[in-house]
Order: structure tokens, then sequence, then C-alpha cells
């Protein structure tokens, strides 16, 4: 889809594409417009990009804007809020803002500063507007003010990064927690969404399966550090020089965080410990 396009997905929600695409981005931020011509809501308004500011600006029209919402405070979901808040007047209502300091290097976009909403969501709580209703649903793990929203009157879920259309989301410490995503997931897993209208990638028809299939895979990658670990303790990187071949060499710091999110969840656990010389089984 090209950027700055508006393509209807459904009678309620349109898309537009931001015009930033990255190994982590996909073919860029998608920011969704659900509603009516008389109102509506902005989800994950994007990077602050003039060009696309300038296309989301056109694709509102005449309409009023409810809510200008943000699944996270990740760089290319939420810059857009203020400046889409200047020209419209609408509040921004959604995540929790949060800005992680942290000297370890980050394989996903470093957290928006900028953030500054107007209402936060918990779990549950709800914006309405003409012919709509968008639900917050609280999935930690990705970040930790992770929302995904329902738009009750479809069914559909818009799931931000934490179920993407293209591939797994990075989870990244100190922020990103393992044991949180994987509840996160179980606890998408048992709703009866519709479908799902991920920020990157196309949308998910058949969710329960999309949502088992990744659980199946982490508990796969926990399965594979262990089995390494049986032989002795291990450093990360030789870690993921095993259980990633052939993965394209931008995205080997990413999978050193995952890795290292899964490891901190069964040191959690007291599965494994940092033994100094590497990460190591705790023998019984």
């Amino acid at each position: 889809m090209p950027t700055g396009l508006v393509e209807e997905l459904e009678p309620l929600v349109r898309r537009v594409l931001a015009p930033n695409p990255s190994p982590f981005t996909y073919t860029g931020t998608q920011t969704y417009l659900v509603g009516t011509d008389a109102e509506l809501a902005v989800i994950d308004p994007g990077p602050d990009d003039p060009d696309h500011i300038a296309a989301l600006v056109a694709a509102i029209g005449g309409a009023k804007v409810v809510a200008i919402m943000c699944t996270h405070t990740h760089r290319d979901h939420s810059p857009a809020a203020d400046p889409l808040k200047a020209v419209t007047g609408a509040p921004i209502i959604g995540c929790a803002p949060l800005v992680i300091e942290s000297d370890i290097p980050r394989a996903d976009a470093p957290f928006d500063q900028s953030y500054t909403p107007d209402r936060v969501l918990s779990d549950g709580e709800s914006i309405t507007g003409e012919g709509w209703t968008l639900t917050a649903v609280a999935t930690p793990g990705h970040t930790s003010n992770h929302l995904c929203f329902e738009l009750e009157e479809t069914k559909a879920l818009f799931t931000g990064d934490h179920v993407m259309g293209w591939s797994t989301t990075v989870v990244v410490p100190p922020d990103g927690n393992m044991a949180d995503y994987m509840a996160s997931m179980e606890k998408i897993y048992e709703r009866a969404d519709r479908v799902y209208y991920p920020a990157h990638g196309a949308a998910v028809e058949k969710p329960q399966q999309l949502v088992r299939g990744m659980i199946g895979h982490r508990r796969q990658r926990e399965r594979q550090i262990l089995k390494h670990l049986a032989d002795g303790p291990a450093v990360i990187p030789d870690m993921v020089a095993k259980m990633y071949v052939g993965l394209d060499p931008r995205l080997v710091p990413a999978a050193g965080q995952s890795v290292l999110a899964h490891l901190l969840d069964l040191e959690n656990r007291d599965v494994v410990k940092d033994t100094g010389e590497g990460w190591g089984l705790v023998r019984a």
C-alpha cells in the first residue's frame, strides 16, 4: 500500500500508512481512523512526519476527532499525537507516558519523550463516538504501558505492536518483559476477536490461530535456550548464532534482546542464573 493514501478496511475503519519503513517497522506504521464522517478516533498517529500528518488531516476531513489514541510510546507510534492535537483540538487518550533510560543497546524505536496524554485509559475503559466504542485492553510485554483497543461494534482489535501481521514482536528489557508478554498473549487468545488490525503488517483474519502459533514459538525458543545451557554456561551472542541461523544482520541485536528477555524470565523462575561466565542452569 502506498504511503499517505486512505484505505477502507470496513465501514468504521480506514488506514493510512506512514513513510517510515525499516527492519523493525516493516512497510511503516499504520495509523487507523475509526468511526464515521461525523466523529472518529485516530489510533497510533505515528511519527512526527509532516507528510504523514498532512495525509491524516486530509483523511479526517470535516469529521470531529474525539480522541487521538496511542497503543504505546515508541517513536514510530506516538510523536504525531501533539501536532495532530494542535490541528484538530482533540485530546490525547490512551496509554500511560513512559520513558526508559538505559545503557542497553535498544533494537526497537526509543521512547517518545514528548508524549503527554490528556487521559490515560485503564483496562476495560472506553471512548465512544457516533456509532462506535473503543475499549482498552491492557497488554503489557512489548512495553509495560502497551494497550490494544477493541472496536466493540465489529469485534475488531487494534493490536499495536503486541501482535503484528508480519513478525513476532520484540521484547526488550528492561521495560519489555517476557512473562508479561506471554500472559498478555494468553489473555487475547481467550478473547473472541474477529480480526486484528496491527500497527505493522496485514490484517490478521484468523487471530486465535496466529496467537496460538506465536505462543508456541516463544515456548520453542525457551526450550532451545535450555537445550543450549544443558551443555554448560553460554553467552547470549553464541546462543543467538546457533538459534537464529541466517538472520538478517540488522536484526541480530533484536534477537539478542529477545534471548535476554527469555533468560530474565527463566531467572525469575529459578531455572537459570548468570554465572559470571555466561548463563547457566540452576542445578537441583
